[in-house]
């Protein structure tokens, strides 16, 4: 039976959305969250720019001090074998290609550049330079597939796959499908290439969750694995991508939705990862935002409360205990606190250490991190941030090129 499972794109849509942004010590904790998670894939971000170069190294060196467990760690690059080039030397194993593909782009982004014989040959020659360099596995992405025509999507999956690709990403980009169209779209893609086939979808109409299950479930028709890109609470370009927890669950818990996800998700984590990525994006949860919002389980009208105090499956689909506790973190707390970053003695940094229960890997390394990472962030560091720099402070030293 073919399975479900979540390629994460916090790291590279979430980051870009307009008006917030993360630290690359941010893109690491999201990394750490989605190992605790269980996701299968995070799409780490752009390692052709020089800028990701230094991070990039650093989530290599953690991944392979297993930091990240099985979580897979993936480069998006542009559909053209420059930027593969660029990236290969830096030793990631798994990429996603992307090239506009849709009749509009081509004529109204590429102005006459690049027509559909040109792009197939960028995209499959990309595909070549990254198999060539030792990728395990190459998605390409169809960006505005839901404006591309079915016999054009279908030849450019099947040459991604004659070149090496495993995966075709069919992106919603302007956020216009619907869910009865996708799942057949997909259905008929995923059958006519033989491969899975992601989605990929925004929330301009609202319905950037519904559309990814539906588009899943066309590749399970199809009998093919289905892989689901998302972002946490749903950032993303505009109005934002498929939110991670709102489409876990609705497999888990949605009505007639008979699938089987491939990931060993663990949802304990849920509410230190939405709250945590509230805190570091900038962005404040909206009080009702599934599962993590502050009236995701709150109550007042009578006939609800009462249900509730009597059973609160009357009123509750999930039980809220599955998300995990919510943080309580040092730097949160009102009253006398001793915090340690950017401006701190080593006194402090000894006493917040000693208080988590942190077990420092190198004193003098870790100390110095956590003040290079104060710095980069320009907010205090939180509980789960302090652990993994005690822990893993070589590894981290690496954002930081020169110390």
């Amino acid at each position: 039976m073919p399975n479900v499972h979540f390629l994460d794109v916090t790291n590279r849509d979430g980051v870009q959305t307009a008006r917030t942004g993360l630290s690359k010590f941010g893109k690491t904790m999201v990394n750490f969250y989605l190992a605790r998670l269980g996701v299968a894939q995070s799409e780490i971000g752009f390692p052709f720019l020089f800028h990701e170069a230094p991070y990039v190294r650093a989530q290599v060196a953690l991944a392979e001090a297993g930091v990240f467990g099985e979580l897979r760690l993936s480069g998006w690059c542009r559909g053209v074998p420059q930027d593969v080039e660029r990236a290969a030397p830096l030793g990631l194993k798994h990429y996603n290609l992307s090239i506009s593909t849709s009749d509009y782009m081509i004529q109204n982004k590429f102005r006459g550049r690049l027509g559909r014989e040109e792009i197939i040959r960028e995209m499959t020659a990309a595909v070549r330079v990254a198999k060539g360099a030792g990728a395990l596995t190459v998605g390409v992405n169809a960006e505005d597939g839901s404006r591309t025509d079915d016999g054009f999507l279908l030849e450019f999956a099947l040459a991604a796959k004659e070149a090496g690709a495993d995966r075709v990403r069919y992106c919603d980009t302007i956020g216009g499908d619907t869910p009865g169209r996708i799942r057949e779209r997909f259905a008929r893609l995923a059958s006519g290439a033989a491969m899975p086939v992601e989605t990929h979808c925004h929330d301009d109409l609202g319905m950037a969750v519904a559309n990814s299950v539906s588009g899943a479930l066309g590749d399970l028709d199809a009998g093919q694995d289905a892989w689901i890109n998302t972002c946490v609470n749903g950032v993303g370009e505009r109005s934002g991508n498929a939110d991670l927890l709102s489409t876990v669950l609705a497999f888990r818990h949605g009505f007639g939705l008979d699938a089987k996800i491939g990931d060993p998700l663990d949802l304990s984590w849920a509410r230190r990862f939405a709250l945590w990525a509230s805190y570091a994006l900038g962005q404040p949860l909206p009080y009702n935002q599934v599962g993590v919002g502050r009236n995701a389980f709150a109550h007042e009208s009578g006939i609800h409360a009462d249900g509730a105090l009597k059973d609160h499956g009357n009123y509750e689909l999930y039980d809220e205990a599955t998300l995990g506790p919510f943080p309580d973190d040092r730097h949160a707390r009102a009253g006398r606190v001793v915090l340690t970053g950017e401006y701190g003695g080593k006194a402090g940094f000894r006493h917040v250490m000693d208080g988590l229960g942190a077990e420092v890997a190198d004193e003098d390394l870790s100390f110095r991190v956590v003040q290079l990472c104060n710095a980069m962030t320009g907010r205090p560091l939180t509980d789960d941030e302090l652990r993994l720099i005690a822990a893993h402070p070589r590894e981290l030293s690496l954002l930081f090129p020169g110390y």
